[in-house]
């Protein structure tokens, strides 16, 4: 009997050819439809349900169906000895329903379908294990994404101006600049921008296969696709691409110095996720939207791919995540370990894999428009990060002694890991390609000197030899003092701060407030305070009776003795 995740799998494997085949026929005829559907009137108002098939909408929607398919495929062999497979498996379509709903409706408020079944279903995903880390890791990543809710409520509320909620047609109004600040926080709590980034490495404790799909195509995206979906009517307002490309640049930058210091293999990805992340908002920021758009595509392949390859990597080890514990992987797993530095080449923008189609223009592009030398420094910077802790992760993986136990897996010829692995390999070497063939073969080439040309290659190269060096080499002088450790590898202390930071006053104060006011004068002049009065009044009132008549009956006694005597 076929498993819960396989029959999963299957059913996404049948809805995949319909929004493919939808967007080859928008792209090629240069069309979107629109569909509004009324689902009943009442006098003069209607409610209707508002759908956009757009060729951006159809193809994003093809690849979360895909990753998603083969990541379920995947899970079938992961969470073999699971007790609840059936559970896990309709949270996981329910998952990938929401990020559709939120590509095809256009209308603010029914896109709240998708947004918030996004951030509910993603909060019981990550506390699937039930453990005390889970729940506090499934409560940051609520409570950031519902900050993200109620700015869209908020915007929903100043739209009530307009008098509709449809994002395709809006206009000039006096409160669209606090519109446009209010769904630019919304997009940044869900792509885990700065100060927002610390429920990303947190929503980890999830299991891998929920891993991959959050991280490469399905919540941590939707941020990014809203400001896509929005950015032809952003980009008017003053502020907003300047302020976005400040964040993100900074985010991006923030999430390379992180990954660098981590030693927890999925929280290694987790971060490259943010630092990708970042690339996008930057472009969008740059107003290369369909760039972006490119890149979101193309990072969910490959994204999804190391996801599965550290998965079974820690199926391998146990269920250890430590790179310490790891290495020497060439031998026993040959095929999984080749789709690892697949996708790490095509993660560094590696020429003719799928990330450098993308990559490569955006960075060439921010060379080629002018833009602060600052913004541009912390780009490159952070390209030559991606390739230092690549090259890291695999000298760690691949290289390095094996530290692990004794008994392990040393065969990687399970057809359920080994199938989707191999799928995701082959969108990760083509999909560039022919995304630029097919989709965006209209973007603008740079032409740039022969040294700019070529400073991205140059800049992977350059992070990739100083990563191998430092990794390799013994160093005497130690670098990194405790304290700047500490400051990088807790995300320039945001994780800190926006956890445990947050609440501590907070808690400290009510603490007080608990102990003086319910526990004191509440108490005091309160129930307990008037229970303990009358208690003691009437015990002392009581004794002072029973003294008087324990007196009296003594002395009646003494009298009726002397009497009868």
């Amino acid at each position: 009997m076929p498993s819960f995740s396989i029959n999963a799998s299957k059913l996404l494997w049948t809805l995949l050819p319909f929004p493919l085949f939808m967007s080859l026929y928008l792209f090629s005829s240069g069309s979107i439809i629109l569909i509004n559907w009324t689902m009943f009137k009442l006098n003069s108002t209607s409610v209707t349900l508002p759908l956009i098939l757009d060729p951006w909408g159809c193809l994003f929607s093809s690849v979360v169906l895909f990753i998603s398919a083969n990541v379920m495929f995947f899970a079938s062999s992961y969470m073999k000895g699971d007790k609840f497979n059936q559970r896990f498996s309709n949270l996981v379509l329910l998952f990938v329903m929401s990020m559709n709903l939120l590509i095809f409706i256009p209308s603010l408020i029914c896109l709240l379908l998708g947004w918030d079944g996004l951030g509910i279903v993603s909060f019981v995903l990550v506390i699937y294990y039930q453990n005390p880390k889970s729940l506090a890791a499934g409560m940051i990543t609520a409570l950031m994404n519902r900050v993200g809710d109620v700015m869209i409520l908020l915007s929903i509320a100043l739209l009530l101006n307009l008098g509709h909620w449809s994002i395709i047609n809006i206009w000039n109004d006096p409160y669209m600049p606090l519109f446009t600040l209010l769904m630019m926080v919304a997009a940044m709590t869900k792509s885990a921008q700065i100060p927002f980034s610390s429920w990303l490495p947190a929503a980890m404790a999830a299991p891998t296969p929920v891993s991959a799909l959050v991280h490469s195509s399905t919540l941590v995206t939707a941020g990014v696709f809203l400001i896509f979906r929005f950015h032809y009517y952003f980009s008017s307002i003053p502020f907003f691409n300047k302020t976005l490309l400040i964040i993100a640049s900074l985010t991006m930058f923030m999430a390379g110095m992180a990954a660098i210091m981590e030693c927890d293999m999925k929280k290694i990805i987790a971060l490259s996720t943010l630092s990708q992340l970042g690339v996008m908002m930057t472009s969008l920021g740059l107003n290369l939207t369909s760039l972006a758009f490119f890149h979101l595509i193309t990072h969910a392949l490959f994204k999804a791919l190391l996801f599965l390859t550290a998965g079974s990597m820690i199926h391998f080890h146990h269920h250890s995540q430590d790179l310490r514990f790891m290495g020497n992987l060439i031998y026993s797993s040959p095929l999984s370990i080749s789709c690892l530095l697949i996708a790490n080449l095509a993660l560094c923008g590696s020429p003719f894999l799928a990330g450098f189609y993308s990559k490569d223009l955006i960075i060439e592009m921010s060379l080629f428009n002018p833009s602060n030398f600052i913004i541009l420094f912390l780009f490159l910077f952070a390209t030559a990060l991606t390739a230092s802790y690549t090259i890291r992760f695999i000298l760690a993986v691949v290289w390095n002694s094996s530290n692990s136990l004794p008994f392990q897996y040393v065969k990687d010829t399970d057809s359920f890991m080994t199938t989707p692995m191999l799928l995701l390999t082959t969108g990760a070497i083509m999909a560039g390609s022919a995304l630029n063939w097919l989709a965006f073969n209209t973007l603008e080439e740079p032409f740039l000197p022969p040294f700019l040309k070529l400073s991205p290659l140059l800049i992977t190269i350059f992070g990739a030899v100083i990563a191998y060096y430092l990794t390799v080499t013994p160093i005497s002088i130690n670098l990194l003092t405790p304290l700047s450790h500490f400051f990088n590898s807790s995300m320039w202390f945001l994780q800190p701060t926006t956890s445990q930071g947050l609440i501590d006053q907070p808690l400290n104060f009510s603490h007080w407030f608990l102990k003086s006011i319910d526990h004191g004068w509440l108490e005091l002049f309160g129930s307990q305070g008037s229970f303990s009065y009358i208690s003691s009044s009437s015990s002392s009132l009581l004794n002072n009776s029973m003294n008087m008549i324990t007196s009296q009956l003594s002395l009646f006694s003494l009298i009726f003795i002397i009497y009868f005597m």
